[in-house]
């Protein structure tokens, strides 16, 4: 199993890079980062100075979207890094969240999503695309590689990432609704005449080493409002007795209102109506030995790689664990000691 860790850009910048210096260092394959240029600072900058400080990490939004940036743009700037510092990004998308609703936008249809996906994938692997009725081609792009992995939640969201993405970006950790969004996107794989377990499974939650467990889901409840915010659009096209699961959507029914300026924060005052057990099942937390545990379930239902938001205040001391302990357990190593 991959390992990728999720960061926000908040400055100083230096500090995303010092992270990412420490990913690499223990033994994680992935950073990511979140893409809202409002609210947190540009992460296409900071990836350069991450590349250029490190030897193999790969790195790549969680996740942009079709609305805010041209699609060509986006294409340009994967390339450009490509060419800078070897084959080192991925394109993380989804329809759009915070860096669309902060401005009064909204998220982009799935057949804006599924054009743009076409758009980037092929300009990013230096290949000519019809867009806005020319052929385009970076002329200057020669052997770049690059994946587009999808964001989604609801069902036609599924069903579009297993027709046309490269991998599925699944943004929670409860083992049931991992099941069923696997299942969901293999299905869709297999009927678009596609080998089914060729599109890649990225679980990502926030991922806390402790023991106190009161502070860790205190520290993480964010996660599961910022789940909420997708669940309820789900809930508002679909209803509430869709074929989405319930345990996916009956625990936003006290939810009543979301400040973006808190996105993704630890502390964060409006997540109340998320419960513990959301939390617990959302997350990962504990001791290694209970990380190492929950990544084994993931990883036995199809999942490729894990990555981990460090959105809270012991960020240096879970990566060391994962270095030390979690990664070399999970991927068969002697060398881990729970």
């Amino acid at each position: 199993m991959d390992f990728g860790a999720v960061l926000q850009t908040n400055p100083p910048a230096s500090r995303t890079v010092h992270l990412a210096k420490l990913a690499e260092q223990y033994g994680f394959s992935h950073v990511w980062t979140f893409d809202s240029h409002i609210l947190w600072q540009e992460p296409y900058v900071i990836y350069s100075a991450i590349l250029a400080e490190t030897n193999r990490i790969t790195v790549g939004p969680f996740v942009t979207n079709p609305a805010t940036r041209d699609w060509t743009v986006t294409a340009s700037v994967f390339a450009t890094l490509n060419e800078m510092y070897g084959n080192r990004t991925v394109c993380g998308i989804g329809r759009g969240d915070s860096a669309v609703r902060v401005t009064n936008g909204k998220p982009t249809t799935l057949a804006e999503l599924r054009e743009s996906i076409h758009v980037i994938r092929e300009l990013g692997n230096s290949r000519p695309v019809e867009y806005n009725g020319s052929t385009l081609q970076l002329p200057w792009s020669h052997g770049s590689e690059l994946e587009v992995w999808v964001a989604a939640y609801g069902p036609l969201a599924l069903k579009l990432t297993g027709e046309v993405g490269d991998g599925f970006i699944l943004q929670l950790a409860d083992l049931d609704i991992a099941k069923w969004m696997i299942e969901s996107v293999r299905t869709a794989a297999d009927n678009a005449g596609r080998d089914p377990y060729s599109v890649k499974f990225c679980a990502a939650a926030p991922m806390y080493i402790g023991d106190d467990w009161d502070h860790m889901r205190n520290q993480v409840r964010w996660f599961g409002g910022m789940v909420g915010n997708h669940v309820a659009d789900i809930v508002a096209k679909h209803g509430a007795g869709s074929t989405v699961p319930t345990a996916l959507t009956d625990y936003i029914a006290g939810r009543e209102s979301y400040d973006y300026n808190s996105h993704g924060k630890a502390g964060n005052d409006h997540v109340d109506f998320v419960p513990d057990e959301i939390v617990d099942r959302f997350c990962v937390l504990g001791t290694a030995k209970e990380h190492i545990e929950k990544l084994e379930a993931l990883r036995e239902l199809g999942v490729d790689q894990f990555a981990g938001y460090l959105q809270h205040d012991n960020k240096e001391e879970t990566l060391r664990v994962y270095g030390e302990h979690v990664i070399p357990a999970v991927n068969g190593s002697k060398q881990a000691k729970v």
